[in-house]
């Protein structure tokens, strides 16, 4: 049975831009039970909405990002296994739903970013932090396990060293160092600014093409390491779809494509 959405998570549609913020400010929007159980459905709501090309995840607040669980939640419920299980099923909902979504996910970091809130950030496609900007994941500060796709997500990104270095320590690190170590694609004093300019820059192109990039580089992580049939139909479909002609139709007419026509 689905358990009303939380309050303290918001969708909004903003023509091809679907915008996810987070609004807990009083908690550094700390994600509780419900919040975990809320955002794949959202996510699933954006992907849903004819014309969205994309996702933006942030705070409501600016200076927020997130903390992290409500570990006030975890103190309270976690003697039963069935509230234990039930939030780890919700966690791993939600960073499928992120990193899984067929549409590109931008994460825009406006201060700390901690343990399952650096999770929201590793499961986006795209990371803008601002300077002020932490990061950490700090399971060990607490006698917790990181799960395995979280883990993973961040091996993927920094490397085993650089992983391990902040799993072991449960260190906090800044923006900038976050960047060098490949935790953050983009710094900027304005993040929702730069998400806006990306934003504009990735509508402009083909959304197939986005599409299929996505699901390609998904499999490169899972381990695929050729071409299949999978990836040669895909590569064939191409050329038979709008978003190809209309391409070198804008080419050969020297004009920008308009591939939402």
């Amino acid at each position: 049975m689905a358990h009303p959405l939380s309050p303290h998570i918001s969708l909004t549609i903003e023509g091809p831009v679907a915008r996810l913020r987070l609004n807990r400010p009083d908690k550094r929007n700390a994600m509780d039970q419900a919040m975990w159980e809320s955002l794949p459905r959202l996510v699933e709501q954006a992907v849903a909405t004819p014309g969205v090309r994309l996702i933006l995840l942030g705070s409501a607040t600016p200076g927020i990002f997130c903390a992290g669980a409500d570990i006030g939640e975890f103190a309270r419920e976690t003697a039963s296994p069935e509230w234990r299980a039930r939030n780890q099923a919700a966690i791993r909902a939600t960073q499928l739903a992120l990193a899984r979504a067929p549409l590109p996910v931008i994460a825009l970091v406006d201060g700390d970013s901690v343990g399952g809130g650096c999770g929201l950030a590793l499961a986006a496609d795209i990371r803008i932090a601002s300077p002020r900007a932490r990061f950490g994941i700090t399971p060990a500060k607490l006698g917790l396990v990181y799960p395995l796709h979280d883990t993973r997500l961040l091996v993927d990104l920094v490397g085993p060293g650089q992983a391990k270095r902040l799993l072991y320590t449960g260190r906090l690190i800044s923006a900038e160092e976050a960047q060098r170590i490949g935790l953050v694609e983009e710094l900027a004093e304005n993040v929702e600014s730069a998400a806006e300019a990306l934003a504009a820059e990735m509508i402009a192109v083909s959304p197939f093409t986005q599409k299929a990039t996505r699901a390609t580089v998904q499999r490169i992580l899972e381990g695929t390491a050729d071409d299949d049939a999978a990836s040669t139909a895909l590569f064939d479909q191409a050329f038979t779809g709008p978003d190809f002609a209309e391409g070198v139709s804008a080419f050969l007419a020297r004009r920008k494509p308009d591939f939402a026509r």
